[in-house]
């Protein structure tokens, strides 16, 4: 095996494996702020590629405004779900809140189905699809946008985290939601916010890979299965464990496709998640529950 297509399977399976992150993080953020695992997260991936679509085609928009208004509907879409589906609940078991994360999963991508149909749909690269060559191997330019969109949204996040109220009261909701309370911070607040921030990361990630899988009413399914399997890689971390998990997914994915056989390509995130779940349930970069207490 030659050196050019290892590095031509890394370079994709980086560009993938930061997709993966932001939807882990997604799934994160919202798991330290209200202990629920959202199984819609794919769901807005698949909005934020198809609203974007709907404003390049119905409304003849510019890219560059039709992204921040499909990552704004989208975010609204994130807060109506909060508040609909999950505040409602009174004392909620898991498997409740995971059988209504997984009804509103099938409600959204149904009503995605009605407004849009069944047919893929293809959205314009950022700038081009001219391959880019580095070292024998080739990328797109789309797949930097992807790294470099990555990686600026995590110094955001980071930013938001430790240097702003909200983001310090929601670090607080993830440690005890009670002594937040306690201390006067709005947990429910906080928890919307959660789903918000979630839903615009689902979004944005939906929006940089559409140029290069096209979107269809049904993507947001294995997408996010596979931002699961990222989150538990980093121990359902918000930060860099997740996108580290994302990337390790990512590269081993794209070289067992390449090296294996791309029949094996979904299989080979689900197996790394049983082997992870077996040999460290807490994640690669995660504590022990009895570390933590």
């Amino acid at each position: 095996m030659q050196l050019e297509q290892i590095l031509q399977y890394s370079f994709s399976g980086l560009s993938t494996g930061a997709i993966y992150a932001l939807i882990g993080i997604g799934f994160s953020i919202i798991f330290n702020a209200t202990g629920i695992i959202n199984f819609a997260q794919g769901e807005f991936v698949m909005l934020g590629g198809m609203l974007t679509l709907f404003f390049l085609e119905l409304l003849q928009l510019p890219l560059w405004a039709a992204v921040p208004c499909a990552v704004a509907v989208s975010a609204l879409a994130g807060m109506l779900f909060e508040r609909l589906a999950i505040r409602p609940l009174r004392q909620p078991t898991p498997i409740n809140l995971v059988i209504i994360t997984i009804a509103g999963s099938i409600l959204i991508r149904g009503l995605a189905m009605l407004l849009w149909g069944k047919d893929t749909h293809a959205i314009p690269p950022f700038s081009g699809d001219e391959p880019i060559s580095i070292a024998g191997a080739t990328i797109l330019p789309q797949h930097i946008w992807i790294l470099a969109i990555t990686v600026l949204i995590i110094a955001v996040n980071k930013f938001f985290f430790y240097h702003t109220i909200s983001g310090k009261a929601m670090r607080a909701c993830s440690y005890n939601r009670r002594a937040a309370s306690l201390v006067g911070i709005d947990v429910r607040r906080m928890v919307l916010l959660s789903f918000i921030i979630s839903s615009v990361l689902g979004s944005l990630a939906g929006i940089i890979v559409a140029p290069l899988t096209m979107t269809a009413y049904d993507v947001g399914i294995m997408l996010g299965l596979k931002g699961f399997c990222a989150a538990i890689i980093g121990g359902m971390s918000s930060g860099i464990a997740t996108v580290v998990g994302g990337l390790i997914l990512g590269v081993l994915e794209s070289l067992g496709a390449g090296l294996i056989s791309s029949g094996y390509k979904d299989a080979i995130a689900f197996i790394i998640l049983l082997l992870i779940l077996f040999i460290r349930p807490q994640g690669l970069f995660g504590k022990a529950e009895s570390e933590r207490v």
